[in-house]
């Protein structure tokens, strides 16, 4: 299923509509400020059991904690000083922080080295939907296994046929988020995206090597 929405200002009666399906367990694929992104209530076991099964997922595949602000993040991430400041200039943006994890987040939604990743996007449509759920959307890339994200919403409808929704808010962009390690006390870049690194005070990890999985 298939739902227009405005992407600076979507409806609300439209971003009810699919709370109620997160709320029920239904797992969404939604525009953001990089590529569609799929997602589920970050809080409901039997969803993100599904969201595995939409994407095709193996366990312990790493997943993103979609949040409405800041205010969210120290839920689910032990965050200092430092980190919190480089958030803050970051965030909200096309970015995701790896951070060491709370007891908060579901086991089904830790990595191995029990980290999160934590994105805050700067679009208005994850941000409502969080906003209305009143907690995070634990969310993955709209990329079958193997692949590259996909751009166009009805396309997304076609290749994932477990969705319960598709809010269509135009195409979807190219690039994916920047990925950014903050675990080891300096902040690495696991994955060079959307986000620019310029004036962050970010560290490139060498070419070949993956933190956590990401």
């Amino acid at each position: 299923m298939i739902l227009e929405i405005n992407p600076d200002h979507p409806e609300p009666r439209k971003i009810q509509r699919a709370v109620d399906l997160l709320e029920k367990g239904g797992v969404i694929a939604y525009p953001t400020d990089a590529v569609y992104g799929i997602g589920c209530d970050a809080a409901n076991k039997s969803a993100v059991e599904k969201l595995h099964r939409v994407k095709g997922l193996a366990k312990g595949k790493p997943l993103a904690f979609v949040c409405a602000d800041l205010s969210d993040i120290a839920t689910y991430a032990i965050v200092d000083n430092q980190a919190y400041r480089l958030l803050k200039r970051a965030l909200p943006g096309p970015y995701v922080f790896i951070l060491d994890a709370t007891r908060e987040v579901p086991k089904l939604a830790l990595t191995k080295q029990k980290t999160v990743g934590i994105r805050v996007p700067a679009h208005e449509v994850p941000r409502a939907l969080c906003r209305a759920l009143g907690r995070p959307i634990i969310s993955s890339t709209a990329a079958p296994p193997g692949e590259d994200a996909l751009l166009d919403p009805h396309e997304i409808d076609e290749r994932f046929p477990l969705l319960d929704l598709v809010l269509d808010g135009g195409a979807g962009g190219l690039i994916p988020t920047t990925i950014v390690d903050l675990t080891s006390g300096e902040a690495v870049v696991v994955r060079e995206g959307a986000g620019p690194i310029e004036g962050l005070g970010l560290v490139e990890e060498p070419v070949g090597s993956r933190r956590a999985g990401w």
